[in-house]
């Protein structure tokens, strides 16, 4: 299996990368659900500590319906990271449609007690049919 390079950005020092997964197993196409897995690593590049506070996502299918998801944490944890460590964790999206993307942010506290946001990427949410090939 081909494996493609995470879809990465860097805010403030810290480092967000996610890697989606289509989940054909729990995908039911008749009943218009398609399921997606994805694994998000995050490192702290900055001399400090930080941790995680909320996450925001917006979420767009394959129609351009939008819906926003914000909360506590992740996966109900809100890790911290000391400079140089990463966290990682996994989480899934369904969506209605074989198409679609996400992008979002991950809130932070410094050791100071500064808040920041941290841009997590957008990255596509497609079935292997629905992706693009080359000619």
């Amino acid at each position: 299996m081909h494996e493609d390079p995470p879809y990465e950005a860097e805010t403030h020092g810290v480092v967000v990368r996610v890697r989606p997964a289509f989940l054909a197993g729990q995908s039911d196409p008749a009943a218009g659900r398609w399921v997606w897995a994805y694994q998000v690593e995050i490192e702290n590049r900055r001399p400090d500590t930080v941790q995680l506070l909320t996450r925001r996502w917006t979420i767009t299918d394959g129609h351009g319906r939008v819906e926003q998801v914000e909360g506590p944490g992740v996966v109900g944890e809100q890790p911290v990271l000391g400079p140089g460590e990463r966290h990682s964790y996994a989480s899934g999206c369904p969506l209605p449609t074989p198409t679609g993307m996400m992008v979002g942010a991950y809130v932070f506290v410094d050791a100071g007690g500064a808040t920041f946001e941290a841009d997590i990427p957008a990255f596509s949410l497609d079935t292997p049919d629905a992706r693009a090939r080359p000619n």
